[in-house]
Formats: C-alpha cells, structure tokens, sequence
C-alpha cells in the first residue's frame, strides 16, 4: 500500500487499520534493515520508557526507508513530564523541519540538535538526535566485554557498525525540571545511555530486560555511582525505599555497596552479584529483602571511550508486589488443593455407585447408576486435571482422552468392539466451559457406544475443529442409526441440551449420516477465550 504524503506529516493509509503494528511489522514493510538489526532494535525498545523518564521527553525511534526518508517504530512518553505528542507518532514518516537534523547525526554519528525550535501541529519542541548502531562481532545482544575488576577497565571485542536507525528526543525548550537537581541528573543518566546506544554497548551483553514484571523505572528511584562504587547522586525515592529498609543517613556520598552489605549483615541466602549491582558494575538485576520490606535493584554500566566511568543502579519498592506474588501463589494452592479434594469425592461418589450398581438386580436399576456413575467420573476427570495445573485452564485434549476411557468401560459391558478416532484439537479451555463439555461427549459417546453400537464392531469418529471465534465438535458412529430417525427426549438428551446449550450457549443437532449412522453436531461460541489451540 503506498503512503498518503503530505507538507505537514505523512502517515501510511494503513495505521488505523493497523494501529498495533509492532517495530518489525512495520521496519520490515518499509525499510531495508535485516533480521539481526531488527532483533537488535528490539532489545533496544525493551528500554523505551526508561529512556524516556531519564530524557524527560518523549523518545521515538526511527528507521530509514527503502524511498529514502524515515518512518517512526517506536514511541515512548515520560512518566514524570508532560509529553508533547497528544497520540503516538509510530508509522508516521519524518517531517520536512525533523530531516535535517536526523540525517546529520546518521552522517556524523554523533548528537544533533535543533537549532531553533521544531514544530508537532501547535507545540513547539527542542529535537535531538543520536544514532543507533550494534556491534559487529558476536551477535545481537552478545557484544563481549573483559572487565578488571580492579581498575573497571572495560575491553570491548567488535566495532559499532555504521548508524541503522535514529533515536530522537522531543523536550519543551523551557522545561523547569531541567533546572533542578534531579532533572540535571536524569539528563545526564540519559546523555550516557544515548552515547552508548551510539557505540553499540546499551543494552548491554547479558543484562536484564526492562519491562520484566516489577522491573523499576527512572522515575521509581536512581542511584549513580562512579568507579569506586560511591553514590553521587540518589533520588528521593531511591532514599525512601532504603530509610524503610532501615537505613537512616543520606545515601550520597556514600559507599553503595557498603551501605547494602550492612543492610543484609546475617543474611546467608543473599545473592552473590549484589555488591557487583550495587557498584553498577554488572548489568542485572537482584532483590534486597529486609523485614519483610522488598527493594529491587537493577544496575546498568556506563562505559565511555571503552572504559567503565561509574554504573546507574535503577530501585524500587516492590514489597506490595511481591505480597501480591505470594498471595497469588497461596490461592492457587489453595485452588489445587480444593480440586484435588473434590476429585477425591467424586470419584468416591462414582465408586459407590459402582457397587451399587452390580448389586441391583433389574437391568434399568444397572444401566441408570451406571450412567450416574460415569457422568460423576466425566466431572472429576476435569477437576483431577486442573488440580495438577497453575492455573483454571485445561488442556482439553487431555481430558477427553480420559473421556474416551470411559466410553470403553461402556463398551465392555455390552459386548461391543468400538474402535474412536479422535481428529483434530480442542486447545485449551477454562474449566467453565470444560466441565459441561466433557460432561456432554461423554453422555454422546457413551451412548454411541451403548445404542449405536450394542453387541457389534464400529467406530466413533470424533472430530474438533477450532478458531478464534467458536468450536465445532462432531461425533460420527457407525452404528444402527436414530430409531425412527428422530432423536427421543431421555434424560440423556435433556442433559446433553442443558449443558451445550445452557451451560454453554451453543447449539446442538442430531441427524443421520450417510455412513448409517448418528451424527452430533455441537457449535460452541468462544465470547472471551483467545485462541489457544
């Protein structure tokens, strides 16, 4: 589809049809850049938002055309300011007063700023622009790097490559947070990661990721340290979360790893990277748990002209997260328990029933405990199968495998050879609707194996054809067919209605097939369920 241009912005047809195109959906489409530079800007976006509290400004990411200009991939607004953008710009191509300073930093590789102020529609804004390179030896993600742990002398193995895409940053010209103490820090924090971006080293070989569930932000607390580990700057978060954990002084200048070594003092199961983190020499990420307070940490170094110059130590108080954590964790064992429980006396139930049923003496005594029985059976099977699972989600493949076990027993007793044929997949379900569908193909198949097929050989050919929207099941048997051609209103019958259609809110159909015999035919509509099969 070619892109509609125009004077003021040029935006593709297409991004409203499209509006969560992600960075390779649309760099592959437009731009000329391989799998190795995508995966790269990839990583890379994983850091998006942190680059954006620590510019103060929105940052966008760029990457050239095949017709020569440049198309936005990626956009990210800062927590802590005002962003100048009333809508994401990603698809959108570079604007005419935007070109001149993006295509200087490609040629320089080095930062470019606006001379004047450039314009979005009324906002007028400060645009800087750094180029994006990797490093050309070792992969994506896997620059080496040979550190001495005594000087912090930072070796790197490979050279940038030539600039593949442009990052720019978009600030207000008289914003007063630059004014300020944290501000001026935070400007310098993203000055040193937008250097490294330049030569390739951010992110860096190994670190973690910064949207990883409870990952801090710039703007949930900072800590820069210099070569020596010693703090020259903490932000007010950062103090608060540690005056909670039980240290009283300020933090700056002060020794980091000193002051978290006293913190943890008797603690034998801390993790061994903690004073490397807490020097901002090794790019990871580690927990600090005292009185049952939380503060993560997560350290990123800064090298410059190849050498370690200091580390940025990123904090947050994650206490309430991890609370959660282990809440969750106790209900789904909670859960587990309670279904394994309920598994237990059901198939107690079945069992009795059982008994009781080989101790009747009429026929429709038997055959109605035994039905009894194996819908009880049909119900625990599910229960049995979500008390083994994280989660109220079951494989439904699993559990009408079991299923089909129960239709044998049924064949047994009739003397009847049946051959199933089970064919496609019916994916994963949560148990509200597995229950009443398990519960249904039994009493189906069931009584496929026990009418259709009674005392001969046959097949029962069960078929799942799933999408996003609904599940069709089939149950085909080749037996004697519906007796007058009409399927009766048993107890069976009601239940099976009950559930697919009440329970459920599908349809259900009998009908002969032209093999000889029955045909079910069962739609299910899947209103919330995303396709998982």
């Amino acid at each position: 589809m070619t892109p509609r241009r125009d004077r003021e912005i040029l935006v593709p047809i297409a991004l409203y049809a499209e509006s969560v195109s992600t960075l390779r959906n649309l760099a592959s489409k437009y731009s000329g850049l391989n799998d190795e530079q995508l995966d790269w800007l990839e990583l890379l976006t994983l850091d998006w938002p942190l680059l954006a509290d620590l510019a103060l400004g929105d940052v966008v990411l760029w990457v050239p055309t095949k017709d020569s200009t440049y198309i936005a991939v990626a956009h990210s607004r800062p927590a802590g300011s005002v962003t100048l953008f009333y809508r994401d710009i990603i698809g959108d191509f570079i604007r005419d007063d935007w070109r001149e300073v993006v295509d200087e930093t490609m040629t320089t590789r080095k930062p470019a700023s606006s001379r004047a102020p450039v314009w979005y529609e009324e906002t007028a804004m400060k645009l800087t622009a750094f180029s994006v390179s990797m490093r050309d030896e070792g992969g994506v993600g896997s620059t080496e790097t040979a550190r001495n742990t005594d000087t912090g002398v930072i070796t790197t193995i490979g050279t940038p490559t030539e600039p593949f895409a442009v990052l720019t940053v978009h600030t207000s010209p008289s914003d007063p947070q630059y004014a300020t103490h944290i501000g001026k820090a935070f400007r310098e924090v993203a000055d040193d990661l937008f250097s490294m971006i330049q030569q390739g080293l951010f992110p860096s070989p190994g670190s973690t990721r910064g949207r990883e569930r409870g990952a801090p932000r710039a703007s949930d607390g900072l800590v820069r340290v210099n070569t020596d580990g010693m703090v020259t700057f903490a932000s007010p978060n950062t103090q608060s979360a540690f005056t909670l954990l039980g240290y009283r002084d300020e933090l700056e200048g002060e020794n980091f790893s000193e002051v978290i070594a006293e913190l943890v003092k008797g603690q034998f199961d801390t993790n061994e990277s903690l004073p490397l983190i807490a020097q901002g020499r090794v790019p990871k990420r580690a927990d600090v748990e005292i009185n049952g307070r939380v503060v993560t940490l997560r350290a990123i170094p800064v090298i410059r002209d190849e050498e370690r110059v200091g580390g940025i130590v990123l904090t947050r108080d994650v206490t309430g997260l991890r609370q959660q954590e282990q809440e969750l964790i106790t209900k789904d064992a909670t859960i587990r328990e309670i279904h394994h429980r309920v598994k237990n006396n059901l198939q107690t139930v079945a069992s009795l029933l059982r008994v009781q049923a080989r101790r009747a003496r009429s026929e429709e005594a038997k055959e109605v405990l035994g039905q009894a029985m194996r819908r009880v059976a049909a119900i625990a099977v599910v229960h049995d199968t979500l008390s083994t699972g994280l989660s109220q989600i079951v494989d439904f493949d699993v559990v009408f495998d079991r299923v089909l076990g129960l239709a044998a027993e049924v064949a047994s007793l009739h003397g009847t050879t049946v051959h199933p044929h089970k064919q496609g997949r019916f994916g994963e379900l949560p148990s509200e609707y597995a229950t009443p569908l398990a519960l249904a193909l039994t009493e189906i198949v069931t009584n496929a194996v026990e009418h259709g097929l009674a005392g001969r050989e046959g097949e029962v050919i069960i078929t799942a054809e799933r999408n996003e929207t609904r599940l069709a099941v089939e149950v085909v048997d080749t037996g004697t067919g519906l007796p007058g051609g009409t399927v009766g209103d048993g107890l069976g019958t009601q239940i099976v209605r009950t559930l697919v259609e009440g329970e459920l809110g599908g349809s259900i159909t009998w009908g002969p097939d032209a093999r000889g015999g029955t045909r079910v035919f069962i739609d299910v509509p899947l209103r919330w369920i995303g396709s998982s099969a």
